[in-house]
């Protein structure tokens, strides 16, 4: 089993979450040997979106003065995890769920990656990218614009709402029990639905092309209802017909696998982080 200096996974959780619902995965990962990491991102931190009391939050209210955080600062809180540990000789495996996976890519820049360490005689670094029923951005887009119709119209989701500022202001989740946490028991849906958030239109377009130098692989979840299977293939197709293939991996779970379908998650996560070492090593062989 590997020594957890040896090996870490760094996760980008999704939008309205904090890291309590990962809790689970990151403790289950720990046991068989493997430092776990979640890091708020502050596009969906309560503190940092001006709702007044965080306990009990005024989604009304007007923008911070600056304007909400976007993804450049949700990158470098992620940075602020995923810098120390490569620099300390760490293998990384990035694991991006939800509206996560365009920080888990954004992050995984070249500098950081195992490969251009690796040539400059480093250890460490990014060895490759989960997406768990993960947003697959491409790159010049955001998680807005390339959600959006490219006719202009603006079209929301029906598993969210926007409130007083409509789309200049914050959107939360409706019906979070049936949208995220349709395979647990109600009384967990309900214990975890209180834990969300609200958070901005994601506007920041993805300017790292991690799929490109990257192994890639993405956890297809068969009962989502917020992001239907289908969908999930679609997004891991299309970025695959440009830049190579995806590993794709399957499971029963819905939007949540990391609370529905923690053990099964973690054995994904290690037969990609293996698939990953056996590709390296067929490849050192055949030069």
């Amino acid at each position: 089993m590997p020594h957890p200096s040896d090996l870490a996974v760094v996760l980008c959780h999704g939008s309205y979450h904090t890291p309590a619902p990962y809790g689970a995965l990151l403790e289950a990962l720990q046991v068989r040997g493997i430092a776990a990491y979640c890091p708020q991102l502050p596009t969906a931190d309560l503190a940092k979106l001006n709702v007044g009391d965080v306990a009990n939050p005024d989604f009304g209210r007007e923008p911070p003065p600056g304007g909400y955080p976007q993804g450049e600062e949700d990158t470098e809180a992620v940075l602020s995890i995923l810098k120390p540990l490569v620099e300390a000789g760490t293998e990384v495996l990035m694991v991006g769920h939800s509206s996560g996976g365009w920080a888990a890519t954004q992050a995984a820049q070249p500098d950081l990656q195992a490969d251009v360490r690796k040539s400059q005689d480093l250890a460490g670094g990014v060895i490759g990218i989960l997406y768990a029923g993960a947003f697959v951005i491409p790159v010049g887009e955001s998680v807005n614009s390339f959600f959006q119709p490219k006719d202009g119209n603006f079209v929301t989701p029906p598993f969210m709402t926007f409130h007083k500022h409509g789309a200049a202001g914050l959107g939360t989740i409706v019906d979070a029990e049936k949208f995220l946490f349709n395979d647990l028991d109600e009384s967990t849906a309900k214990q975890w639905a209180a834990t969300l958030t609200a958070s901005p239109i994601l506007t920041s377009k993805l300017t790292n092309d991690a799929y490109s130098a990257l192994p890639c692989a993405y956890l297809v979840l068969e009962g989502d209802l917020t992001l239907p299977r289908e969908y999930q293939e679609g997004m891991a197709g299309l970025q695959a017909s440009k830049t190579g293939n995806f590993s794709i991996y399957n499971c029963p779970a819905g939007h949540s696998p990391h609370l529905s379908w923690t053990e099964g998650m973690v054995d994904t996560i290690q037969s990609f982080i293996e698939k990953i070492k056996v590709d390296q090593r067929a490849k050192e062989a055949s030069k």
